[in-house]
């Protein structure tokens, strides 16, 4: 079976950390879409590690890293990680797989999106300028570059094609390309020469062979299931589907093959770029959460919105994903306060009270209900049962669990992989 994790609020949620947790429990961790924009944060022995485009289980030898046809994957930032991985002394030519039907980043998709960005102004959608998007417009548009191209003896003609489509919309947008294009373009067939050496494969026959031979499959996803293209907050979206069914499109497996849904969510909410957010504090309590979270987006270093938890949006992330099971993050963080806060409904601005998204929550001016609980105000450093957690922070969870009708397997108290309470058996 093929287990998925994913996020289920704006992205951030920890996912890296958790992977790195489940890992042992697989034979392989496959990264479903996404790009360079993720961030997926891993902390343990003394080390702490990015990665955005390379699955976190990475980092255990013994299990296969699938880089799925789903993902938009830039050569460059490839390499720098493959080197900012050389420490671990870690042979990646032997665990590390390259789906031939992954989408390449080209130079000029980078600068697509700062004049994208650049044209829409005010109404920016807070883009992390990494391509993303305009690469997987030409994969939808039927003419962009996938990994197997660079096999191919007319690689530089079919990348020349493209580049020129892509001049003439920079030309459109009178955007400066020409003195940055040389030197990116330089690096950039550097780093494809480099990417050769790995294996390069039809990631979905690696895939079902897996599970013909009985191994267990994890899915990971990035960003998270609000920033979803089709049931995000759009257009404040990425854009890929960051939900289980996008498990299904972007390794080639058949729904039929799912196991459990593991979704993940922090104690409170974050967002990072432009876009709603109901429970958004933007004052000293926001200020404070910031702070003790160390909420600065790890591939951008951009600071991340913060607010209180968001029922609603959870419990509509939950029912798309098909969650069988929680797993809740940066409890720590909240060991500051006093009382905390639980946006348990949306009111409407004709009064209605709702548990439902707005079809358009850009322009409908929901305010949140809350439901207010005691802080445990202590270190949960020391606790490593659910049995030893404060009174009221057990309070709270179980709150959680009543109204999401889900159970909370796993409680990460801090950022290091052995800073994490299981509750149960859950694989």
């Amino acid at each position: 079976m093929v287990d998925v994790l994913l996020g289920l609020q704006w992205g951030d949620e920890g996912k890296g950390k958790i992977v790195d947790v489940l890992a042992p429990q697989y034979e392989v961790v496959a990264r479903f879409q996404g790009g360079p924009n993720a961030g997926h944060t891993l902390e343990f022995d003394g080390y702490k590690h990015v990665l955005h485009q390379i699955p976190s289980g990475i980092f255990r030898t013994d299990i296969k890293n699938i880089i799925g046809n789903g993902v938009v994957l830039d050569p460059i930032v490839f390499r720098k990680e493959i080197d900012g991985l050389a420490k671990y002394k870690l042979d990646l030519t032997r665990n590390l797989f390259i789906s031939k039907k992954a989408s390449i980043i080209l130079p000029t998709h980078r600068l697509l999106d700062a004049a994208y960005e650049q044209a829409k102004g005010e109404s920016k959608i807070g883009s992390t300028l990494r391509g993303i998007g305009p690469t997987y417009q030409d994969k939808v548009a039927r003419q962009g570059l996938r990994v197997g191209d660079v096999l191919s003896p007319n690689f530089g003609t079919k990348y020349a094609k493209l580049v020129a489509i892509h001049k003439t919309t920079l030309d459109h947008h009178q955007f400066d390309y020409q003195s940055v294009l040389p030197q990116a373009e330089a690096e950039f067939f550097e780093a494809v020469e480099f990417m050769k050496q790995f294996q390069l494969v039809e990631s979905e026959y690696e895939v079902n062979r897996a599970l013909n031979a009985g191994q267990k499959v994890l899915a990971e996803g990035a960003q998270g299931s609000l920033l979803d293209i089709d049931f995000g907050s759009y257009p404040f979206v990425t854009s890929s589907n960051t939900m289980t069914a996008g498990a299904c499109t972007g390794l080639g497996i058949a729904p039929r093959q799912i196991g459990e849904v593991f979704g993940i969510f922090k104690a409170y909410c974050t967002r990072v770029g432009s876009g709603p957010f109901p429970t958004e504090l933007s004052d000293e309590t926001g200020e404070r959460m910031r702070a003790e979270g160390r909420e600065f987006g790890a591939t951008t270093g951009r600071p991340r919105r913060c607010g209180w938890l968001d029922l609603p949006a959870l419990k509509y992330a939950i029912m798309i994903n098909g969650v069988s099971q929680l797993i809740m993050m940066k409890v720590d963080v909240l060991n500051i306060f006093d009382t905390i806060n639980i946006c348990t409904h949306y009111q409407l601005p004709d009064g209605t009270v709702t548990e439902q998204l707005p079809y358009d929550l850009c322009d409908t001016a929901v305010v949140p209900v809350y439901k207010e609980f005691k802080g445990w105000k202590t270190s949960l450093t020391d606790f490593h049962t659910y049995e030893e957690v404060p009174t009221e922070l057990a309070a709270y969870i179980d709150f959680l669990e009543a109204e999401l009708g889900l159970p909370i397997s796993f409680i990460s108290t801090g950022p290091d992989r052995g800073a994490i309470i299981h509750r149960e058996a859950v694989v």
